[in-house]
């Protein structure tokens, strides 16, 4: 029942926060997409994967870490650090949003690649997406335990 819960959190957190990057994405016409900024990395870090196989990877990627972050708030949850609440959810949306822009610096800095987007506005909509990440799942667990 526990790996259920994990993984479908997993699905919804991912997917409702890539819809909402790709909604501020066109909304502001900019390259705020998480899984096609990954496919350009990869390029960047010559892994060479082309065509099909580097947006499959990229997607893969994405939902990979999203699963990673449903994981440890999962073990937080079960160590007893904390009940499962709307305030839980935003404290750790506001961890794991950090942890995701200083992951997306470490990424850029590493590849040396340097996309032409406003990165304040990227790092904010980023943010956002990671409460929408983290309130999400906790939907899924409220509905679902």
């Amino acid at each position: 029942m526990e790996i259920g819960i994990i993984l479908l959190a997993t699905v919804a957190a991912t997917s409702l926060m890539t819809a909402f990057s790709y909604l501020v994405s066109e909304g502001f016409r900019e390259l705020y997409k998480e899984p096609v900024l990954l496919q350009y990395l990869m390029t960047r870090f010559n892994f060479g994967i082309t065509g099909i196989w580097k947006i499959i990877a990229g997607w893969t990627v994405h939902y990979i870490i999203g699963l990673i972050f449903v994981v440890i708030f999962h073990i937080l949850w079960r160590w007893g650090l904390y009940e499962i609440t709307w305030l839980t959810g935003l404290i750790y949306g506001i961890v794991i949003g950090i942890i995701g822009i200083g992951g997306w610096v470490v990424m850029f800095i590493l590849s040396n690649y340097k996309p032409r987007i406003d990165f304040k506005g990227y790092y904010l909509q980023l943010f956002i997406a990671h409460l929408v990440f983290a309130m999400t799942t906790v939907f899924v667990y409220k509905i679902m335990l």
